[in-house]
C-alpha cells in the first residue's frame, strides 16, 4: 500500500516538506505555531508500531522539528505529543508555546477556534520552516 495522508490532517494543514521518514506539515492555526510529523508508512497508529530500524530516524526528525520550529518562532517551550484519539494515523504534534499564548499554561486542544494563516503569512512561515529542515 502507498502512503496516504489522513483526510483530517490534509484538511487542517499545509505541506512543509517530506523528510526521510515523515511528512512535515504546518497546522493551519496562527495562534499556535505547530508542526505535525506523519511517518510515511501505512498502518501506523502508535509509537510502538514504528519499525525498530526506523525509530532512531523517527526520534531524530521529532528533535529536528523542535529545533526548526523553536528557531523560526523564538518559542519559550516546545510541546511534543502523539494522541491520535481523533485521527488514528500516527502523527506527532510539535507545538511552539509562549507564556502569553491563548492556552498557556494548559494544552492547546479545545481552546478557542482555529485562526487560519493569511496566504502570505502561511507561505512565509512554510518557506522558513522548509529552509530549516533542508538547511
Amino acid at each position: 500500500m502507498a502512503f496516504e495522508l489522513h483526510e483530517r490532517l490534509a484538511a487542517d494543514t499545509l505541506l512543509i516538506a517530506d523528510l526521510p521518514l515523515c511528512r512535515a506539515l504546518l497546522m493551519n492555526d496562527r495562534r499556535f505555531p505547530w508542526v505535525i510529523l506523519v511517518p510515511r508508512r501505512e498502518g501506523l497508529r502508535d509509537f510502538d508500531d514504528v519499525a525498530a530500524a526506523e525509530k532512531p530516524n523517527f526520534h531524530a526528525e521529532i528533535d529536528l522539528a523542535s529545533e526548526v520550529l523553536r528557531e523560526a518562532t523564538g518559542a519559550e517551550k516546545m510541546n511534543v505529543a502523539a494522541l491520535g484519539n481523533m485521527v488514528p494515523q500516527l502523527h506527532v504534534h510539535v507545538i511552539a508555546r509562549f507564556s502569553g499564548d491563548a492556552a498557556w499554561p494548559g494544552p492547546v486542544w479545545g481552546v478557542g477556534t482555529a485562526e487560519p494563516y493569511g496566504e502570505d503569512e502561511a507561505r512565509a512561515l512554510v518557506e522558513k520552516l522548509r529552509l530549516g529542515f533542508h538547511g
